[in-house]
């Protein structure tokens, strides 16, 4: 079996490889991979009035485990509290955006009812799903597998951008779990019912063509490299506008949004920790190690 190691050197000569493939030097820097360890599991790089937020755990395809969504919600609380920081883009580092939570990671937390992120403290919670709100704009942009959480961090992004090689997936019920980081409000709201639940009920993935087909992205570029150097290109556009109007224009827009989502997100924890306790989620755990359908009894 291949050590840890071994996978993350596998993944930064594939990410050497991306980037000699980038089309512009400067950008294609932001696509390299740095070997992730405990302090750098998420990256930060300042260019100017704007801000990199970088998930860095390509050795598990950027799969989110508690500490690393701790640092994510410190990196966006100290952008929300820089004043000098106008715009902020999340993106990920090596071939995939992110396959989502690492469950292995979190499932003892999550059957304990512990919160990953802290009642208070300096922290935004990404998915937005828990106060205090980001009131400053974020630009998400993806490329290879967009799981279920990792979705779910885009659905959070005020403008979405996609590289055309992005998959997108919300199968949490193929696994005995459902989409909790938002999804069942935020899909639904963006891409309407039929398309959100075309897509969660049934966990088929679908294209970034399909995905801006429906709303959900904006801007689909050729390569992640592209995509990338879109969004610092609209981080700019952004940046260069009044800051005190950006911010009014967010609040006054959220102003319909916030108070009816409120109560569903705020109840998504607790449903979502449910269903690790289940007979179906241990199921569902033991058919995927055993690479066989799961056989599922509702209980």
């Amino acid at each position: 079996m291949p050590t840890r190691r071994t996978l993350l050197a596998g993944a930064a000569a594939t990410a050497v490889a991306a980037v000699a493939r980038a089309q512009t030097p400067d950008t294609a820097t932001r696509l390299e991979n740095v070997a992730a360890t405990d302090a750098n599991t998420i990256t930060v790089e300042r260019r100017d009035d704007i801000v990199l937020i970088g998930l860095n755990r390509p050795g598990i395809f950027n799969r989110l485990d508690p500490p690393t969504r701790v640092k994510l919600a410190e990196a966006m609380y100290r952008y929300e509290h820089d004043a000098t920081l106008r715009a902020a883009i999340l993106f990920g580092h090596g071939d995939h955006f992110s396959r989502g939570i690492d469950v292995d990671a979190s499932q003892a937390a999550l059957i304990a009812g512990q919160r990953t992120l802290p009642s208070s403290g300096n922290v935004v919670d990404p998915l937005g799903n828990s106060l205090p709100h980001r009131t400053k704009p974020l630009i998400v942009v993806v490329h290879g597998h967009t799981w279920n959480l990792g979705h779910e961090l885009y659905l959070a992004g005020d403008v979405r951008i996609a590289a055309a090689n992005t998959e997108f997936g919300q199968d949490e019920n193929t696994h005995g779990r459902f989409p909790g980081g938002g999804a069942t409000v935020r899909f639904v709201r963006e891409a309407g019912w039929g398309n959100a639940m075309r897509y969660m009920l049934t966990g088929d993935h679908w294209s970034a063509e399909e995905s801006y087909r429906i709303g959900v992205t904006q801007q689909i570029a050729p390569t992640p490299a592209a995509a990338l150097e879109a969004a610092v290109a609209v981080a700019r556009k952004v940046a260069a506008c009044a800051p005190l109007s950006i911010k009014a224009t967010l609040a006054s827009a959220r102003q319909v949004i916030d108070p009816v989502e409120a109560d569903a997100l705020s109840k998504l924890g607790a449903q979502y920790a449910a269903l690790y306790r289940t007979e179906d989620f241990v199921e569902g755990r033991r058919a995927e190690a055993e690479g066989r359908p799961p056989k599922y009894t509702g209980k």
